[in-house]
């Protein structure tokens, strides 16, 4: 049988305290998510003055970057492109860039999402975060 690493509450908090440093070094209000290999919410952190919506697009953001094992920008850039059937992918939703896998050993463990600011200041702080994973 195979093992695989897996986000623990610790590994949780250290990823959020990066993102939420980096979002407050640049004044940004934003919303934090962070989900496990299935999509399953982890953590959420909603900074003062972050809209509400933001709350429901960070972990959309995260959930689907963790079930595609990919950025959630590709699939905004397969949309853009021309491939609206792509909307219509069950069990997908936040196809909006913001939302980063977290590789660990080749394996995706989970993934971040953030929402609050332009889609690639969202991805910045996630990539932040998960950078303090080491």
């Amino acid at each position: 049988m195979k093992q695989k690493p897996y986000l623990t509450l610790d590994d949780s908090r250290r990823i959020a305290a990066a993102a939420e440093a980096e979002a407050l070094a640049n004044h940004w209000a934003v919303c934090i998510a962070i989900v496990d290999d299935g999509g399953h919410l982890l953590w959420l952190q909603r900074l003062d003055g972050a809209a509400p919506v933001a709350a429901h697009i960070a972990p959309a953001k995260a959930h689907a970057a963790a079930m595609g094992r990919r950025e959630s920008k590709v699939y905004e850039d397969m949309i853009n492109q021309g491939r609206m059937s792509f909307l219509s992918a069950p069990g997908l939703s936040g196809l909006l860039e913001g939302g980063l896998p977290i590789m660990v050993e080749g394996v995706c463990v989970g993934a971040v999402g953030v929402s609050g600011v332009k889609s690639g200041e969202d991805a910045q702080i996630a990539r932040a975060g998960i950078t303090a994973l080491g």
